[in-house]
């Protein structure tokens, strides 16, 4: 039996998430609160409490030891606890709750998941200054936290009066766009330079998550998983042969933020992007490896050269005095960027849903259009080839040691001026004899 195996049998079991969130609320601990003593963020108890994640390891025993009811109060909430676990609805993967739920500690990616025993101890060993202590909040939720608290609070309420029902594929759709899609916007905006393409990135990635909706509704995290569409759309190199995506947009004009721009510029798009779901959106360095599909030793070699190119251009930054200060600052400085630029707002969601189905549509008759196409040719070919074998006529070649043909030949200039002398004299000469008989 391997170590993960002994560590989940021997972690403690967990109420319902419906439950957590009650048993923090009596013991009047807010989320900040809980986060801070457990040494994770906001986003991730949040996560916790819907019921998309699940704590892990160290994390999952302090966190049950922190809402572990009173010894007085056990007997009374363990009977409401049971009641609250049998009754309350399972959780909809396809319309998280906000953003930064994609910086939240879910399951880990296959590609990151240790095969040994001695291999988890490794991973953090591999670069120790980018321990997932840091402040992970994502871009898009410091400019839109408090819509976004609002909405949880409005959806939570309509969550319980609706009971068991379950949103319709196109609502959940609707649901992860409106939370997600203005903070992707502005993310896609510092990998890129470019507002007209973070937002056609984004819509496009949406149009994709729609047409391969049945996929993405099952996945562990659907935000991560738009997130990942529009970073690799936003980051093709084909886009340098487009005139209106050619070069980035103006730099900002304060000088500290344009500062930081240029040097998010100047990185390789791999490093640049392993700094900003790092520093930026927050997730762990094991995940962000999986993202980046690189190994977590790369992956901490480039945030590493990211951070100090950036440190270079920003003296702040480089007299940090940890690497969760410097970790931190930038996320400051990457959040103030974001909010600080009016990148375009992205279409409605039922205009992303309409446009992916007549993409769809046009890429289905296309295909139908060619497919006739191909059958006409044929037919045609079919019915103007010849039906039998014609043998090609062989060139001419020369032939020696075969004797001249017999018979007149070609006059030459000499005789064609003998007959032409000859019949002009026949005209002027004397009369013709002509015999006769005796």
């Amino acid at each position: 039996m391997t170590r993960s195996t002994t560590d989940e049998a021997a972690a403690p079991q967990l109420p319902s998430p419906k439950e957590r969130r009650r048993l923090r609320e009596a013991k009047s601990l807010s989320e900040e609160q809980v986060a801070a003593a457990v040494g994770v963020t906001r986003a991730t108890v949040r996560s916790w409490e819907t019921g998309r994640t699940s704590p892990r390891g160290r994390k999952r025993a302090l966190y049950a030891k922190l809402i572990a009811p009173e010894p007085e109060a056990l007997a009374t909430t363990a009977p409401a606890a049971a009641a609250a676990a049998m009754t309350t609805p399972t959780p909809v993967p396809t319309a998280p709750d906000s953003v930064p739920e994609s910086a939240a500690e879910p399951t880990p990616v296959p590609a990151a998941e240790p095969t040994s025993a001695s291999t988890p101890a490794a991973l953090p060993e591999a670069a120790p200054e980018a321990a997932p202590e840091v402040r992970a909040m994502t871009v898009a939720t410091e400019a839109t936290e408090a819509d976004t608290d609002a909405d949880r609070n409005t959806g939570t309420d309509a969550e319980a009066a609706a009971g068991e029902r379950r949103p319709s594929p196109a609502e959940a759709f609707d649901e992860l766009y409106t939370r997600t899609a203005p903070g992707l916007v502005r993310q896609a905006y510092l990998l890129t330079g470019r507002r007209a393409l973070a937002r056609e990135s984004v819509e496009r990635a949406f149009q994709l998550a729609w047409h391969r909706w049945p996929e993405v509704a099952v996945d562990r995290d659907p935000a991560g998983w738009v997130r990942a569409a529009a970073y690799e759309y936003a980051m093709s190199p084909w886009h340098r042969l487009r005139r209106a995506h050619r070069h980035p947009d103006a730099p900002p004009t304060e000088p500290g933020k344009q500062a930081l721009f240029d040097a998010l510029l100047d990185l390789p798009p791999a490093y640049r992007r392993t700094l900003l779901l790092y520093d930026g959106v927050g997730l762990d360095l094991p995940e962000t490896a999986a993202e980046t599909e690189a190994s977590t030793p790369a992956a901490a070699g480039r945030l590493m050269t990211a951070r100090a190119a950036v440190a270079e251009r920003l003296p702040e930054v480089a007299s940090a005095a940890t690497p969760a200060e410097q970790s931190a600052l930038l996320h400051d400085r990457l959040g103030g960027l974001a909010r600080a630029e009016h990148v375009p707002v992205p279409r409605p969601a039922r205009a992303v849903r309409t446009g992916s189905e007549d993409r769809a549509r046009l890429w289905t008759r296309a295909a139908v259009a060619g497919v006739a196409l191909l059958i006409a040719v044929t037919g045609l070919t079919l019915h103007t080839a010849p039906t039998h074998y014609e043998p090609p006529i062989s060139p001419a070649e020369r032939v020696g040691g075969v004797p001249p043909r017999g018979g007149p030949q070609k006059l030459t200039a000499q005789d064609l001026k003998l007959q032409k002398t000859l019949r002009e004299q026949l005209a002027h000469g004397p009369e013709r004899l002509i015999p006769q008989l005796r």
